[in-house]
């Protein structure tokens, strides 16, 4: 069995500082890849690191919606840093409107550049969207995201809003959320959503899964999320594991697997 932890911050606190055991722990787990995901520019430098120094670690380049006082890059610098060979994909970008109020036309302004960069640079999106589907979507739709795709990371909606992005070409990635008992929306979306287009994650060091919810999240536990969406589907969980494996390679065709060639041409 082969898991991918399709998005994680392993450069946070508390993980950091123990990588080397967090890194073990997930290969113990059957965590052969992982996509560690920028949330803003200041410490883009150690997400990048991670992707250099580990031939199994992916990067992203991107500002969270909700990160506000740093480097907001425009389009072009936006572009420009996410050409690099180590980074696969633009975010995590999106709207949220749970964490932030008042006037927000700044948050759909930066999503807006995440977009056209992730054009720019032919590479997909990582999309955050909290409490803000109608507008997350009407965004993706508006600036042709379809050109490039991307995934709804740590997916929290209804069939509805699934259906919609799914619509649009894009993968839905469910987090240690989906195991939670409430969370039967979700669990309806895991069951229904096409095998080809879903993945899974831990979103670390936040949303352990049960049996771990509550405590600090890593890499190795999105094995205990894939054996979860794995009963919901009624499907051997190896079978889910090679699947949403091969769904992310599917989407960020700038990662490789160990061992596969790479074209520099």
């Amino acid at each position: 069995m082969e898991l991918v932890d399709s998005h994680c911050h392993i450069n946070f606190e508390p993980l950091g500082s123990k990588l080397p055991v967090v890194l073990d722990h997930a290969r113990q787990n059957h965590v052969a890849y992982m996509l560690c995901v920028s949330v803003n520019m200041e410490d883009f430098p150690q997400v990048h690191r991670l992707a250099q120094q580990h031939d199994h670690i992916f990067a992203s380049v991107g500002v969270h919606p909700n990160e506000q006082g740093g480097v907001d890059p425009d389009v072009g610098e936006l572009a420009e840093t996410a050409r690099d060979g180590d980074i696969i994909a633009i975010g995590e970008t999106g709207l949220d409107y749970f964490r932030s109020q008042g006037q927000l036309d700044w948050q759909r302004e930066r999503f807006r550049r995440h977009i056209e960069a992730a054009k720019q640079a032919d590479k997909p999106l990582i999309i955050h969207c909290r409490d803000a589907a109608a507008d997350t979507l009407a965004l993706l739709r508006d600036h042709h995201a379809h050109e490039v795709g991307g995934v709804m990371h740590c997916f929290t909606g209804d069939w509805g809003v699934a259906k919609q992005a799914l619509d649009l070409g894009f993968y839905l990635s469910f987090s240690g959320i989906v195991t939670f008992n409430s969370a039967t929306d979700i669990q309806q979306v895991a069951r229904k959503a096409p095998l080809d287009r879903i993945m899974v994650e831990t979103d670390c060091p936040y949303l352990a899964p049960v049996p771990y919810r509550g405590k600090t999240n890593e890499p190795a536990f999105v094995r205990h999320t894939a054996e979860f969406v794995a009963r919901l589907r009624d499907m051997e969980p190896a079978e889910l594991a090679a699947a949403t494996t091969d769904n992310f390679f599917a989407l960020f065709t700038h990662a490789h697997r160990r061992g596969e060639s790479v074209d520099h041409a």
